[in-house]
């Protein structure tokens, strides 16, 4: 043994290694356990996790647009015939911006227009858009961008619609469609000032009363003129006569 020793720390002592080596395999003591990590680390560390930013590209942008059909279904061909009968037999037509309000504020103010026989009817832009491009309430497209409802009746009620619609706040008119004319919303209150056709033609038959009046006056105001004239000249020539009576008299 003690002379393997010496060999051993000879051959350490030049720097030569022997080519086989000793390994020792096995199993190694566990000397750490798994602990929970402290709740105030945890939150560190939720706090600095690493966020890559986003791409500059959308995700639209990278994926290829789905190409919808447009075919309409049975139910959009229904609308779109009631839109048309609407816009061909209804006289007054009032486009409105519609916002949410409850449930029962909406019933209350369907039921104050049906007092005055106005009608509230709703239909989406997919049906309104393609109607109006193809007809002549073109200017009307501009209106039908977020949703929007229709106050829809057969006479010209303006002052009633406009007298509701101020007690509901969440509804904006934008504009209407008067017996085939297109108005503004000012256009449209201004339209609500004039009086009533009742009082119009009550007006209308005084004016033209008033005008044959004035016409048969202006008519016989020759004739009277010409007969008081005669009158006058008569008078003075009976005075002449008079006169003259007198002095040859005296």
């Amino acid at each position: 043994m003690a002379a393997v020793g010496g060999w051993g720390k000879r051959i350490c002592k030049t720097g030569w290694l022997p080519t086989l080596q000793l390994i020792r395999h096995g199993s190694k003591s566990v000397t750490r356990h798994w602990k929970p990590m402290h709740i105030m680390r945890e939150k560190l560390m939720a706090v600095t996790e690493y966020i890559p930013p986003k791409p500059l590209d959308s995700e639209t942008c990278m994926k290829p647009r789905v190409i919808l059909s447009t075919e309409m279904t049975d139910f959009e061909r229904l609308l779109l015939r009631q839109v048309k009968e609407i816009f061909l037999e209804s006289k007054m037509i009032v486009v409105c911006q519609y916002n949410y309000i409850p449930g029962n504020d909406m019933v209350l103010f369907r039921h104050r227009l049906r007092k005055y026989n106005i009608h509230v009817k709703f239909f989406p832009n997919k049906i309104m858009i393609p109607f109006l491009s193809e007809s002549k309430y073109k200017n009307l497209l501009p209106l039908f961008v977020e949703r929007n409802l229709l106050l829809v009746s057969m006479e010209t009620k303006a002052r009633e619609a406009l007298q509701v619609l101020k007690r509901v706040p969440q509804i904006n008119m934008l504009g209407a469609c008067i017996d085939n004319v297109i108005l503004s919303k000012q256009g449209f209150v201004n339209y609500s000032k004039l009086p009533s056709i009742i009082t119009a033609q009550g007006e209308t038959a005084g004016v033209l009363s008033l005008m044959t009046s004035n016409t048969s006056k202006l008519l016989q105001r020759g004739s009277v003129h010409l007969s008081s004239l005669l009158d006058q000249y008569v008078q003075q020539e009976n005075e002449k006569v008079e006169g003259k009576a007198d002095r040859n008299i005296s």
